[in-house]
């Protein structure tokens, strides 16, 4: 009989597998070239994830789901916003998140990813999804809360949740967060007075 995956090993692995992606992508990332710079083999790998697309979907999820769960926490805690000042600071908040250097260097990799999942769908598609889909069911969630009806709330999450990850995307190139900030708080002035109209 087969011994368990170690759990504590696994999580460091996953570890250094991400820091191994921040500083090399994952475009051209092989199994046996990250295994030797891991001190380890490509077998292990393997054994421990199962695939290379899983490994590098779970080293990448890891962080990204930090503002997600988050704002899943925020909203156990506090309960949904009750009006529309309170579903804004409630969509401020994991925006803010993305200040932090750790976070922020993750970006990258989830453009790398979203891209390789529009060729290669079967691979990546799927995490891609999932983060989409999670965002905006948890907002669908608030502004039903407020009043909506589901149809509604589900096109106003859409809208927010397309266009914020949208907003993430400019300055992955050109470095102008304060830009990219600026018009993340135009788009709420314009959708906030909506969310008003139930």
């Amino acid at each position: 009989m087969s011994r368990p995956p170690d759990p504590a090993k696994r999580r460091d692995l996953l570890e250094r597998v991400r820091a191994y992606m921040l500083r090399n992508g994952v475009a051209d990332l092989s199994l046996r070239p990250l295994a030797r710079a891991l001190g380890t083999s490509d077998r292990m790998l393997l054994y421990y994830f199962g695939t290379k697309e899983r490994m590098i979907a779970e080293a990448l999820t890891v962080y990204e789901r930090r503002p997600l769960l988050r704002a899943r926490g925020l909203f156990d805690a506090a309960g949904s916003p009750r009006d529309a000042a309170g579903v804004r600071r409630f969509t401020e908040e994991p925006w803010q998140q993305f200040s932090d250097p750790d976070l922020r260097a993750t970006l990258p990799l989830y453009l790398e990813v979203m891209a390789a999942g529009l060729l290669h769908p079967e691979r990546y598609g799927p995490l891609m999804r999932d983060v989409l889909s999670e965002w905006t069911g948890l907002l669908t969630s608030v502004f039903r809360d407020l009043g909506m009806a589901e149809v509604r709330a589900r096109t106003e999450a859409s809208l927010l949740v397309d266009a914020s990850f949208g907003l993430l995307l400019a300055p992955l190139t050109d470095g102008d967060w304060d830009r990219a900030g600026a018009a993340f708080r135009t788009l709420l002035d314009r959708l906030e007075p909506g969310w008003r109209d139930i």
